[in-house]
């Protein structure tokens, strides 16, 4: 049995474009895909907080530091620039791998510069 676990996550991320024209995917620094353990290409679920919608798509890397997080292809019809997301990736673990596993959390701010990193959520908290 595999049990599907987070792996890591990016909290709050500002999303700074959203381009319809374009093949898909979702382009994001370079700096946050690595702290939150994101590989390129991998499969993330992106929610949006400020309108409730959400999705799936595959990031792309965007260059380190800039502080992207651009919404591309049909997706950008759920998320808009301006609009705060959490991007989630997850990872398929056996009962034993989950028992070690520790989530990478990324908690950015309004420009999606690291301000945080953890490895545990504390329940029942609002990150602004």
């Amino acid at each position: 049995m595999l049990l599907t676990l987070l792996s890591g996550k990016i909290h709050r991320a500002t999303v700074t474009e959203a381009c319809v024209d374009y093949e898909g995917s979702i382009s994001i620094d370079e700096h946050l895909l690595r702290a939150a353990g994101i590989r390129p290409f991998e499969r993330v679920e992106v929610y949006n907080v400020s309108s409730g919608a959400r999705f799936a798509t595959y990031a792309i890397v965007a260059p380190p530091g800039s502080g992207t997080v651009g919404i591309n292809g049909a997706a950008a019809h759920r998320a808009q620039k301006g609009e705060l997301v959490i991007i989630a990736a997850y990872a398929q673990l056996t009962p034993e791998e989950a028992e070690r596993h520790r989530p990478r959390l990324v908690f950015v701010d309004a420009q999606n510069r690291i301000r945080e990193r953890r490895e545990v959520e504390r329940p029942s908290t609002v990150t602004v």
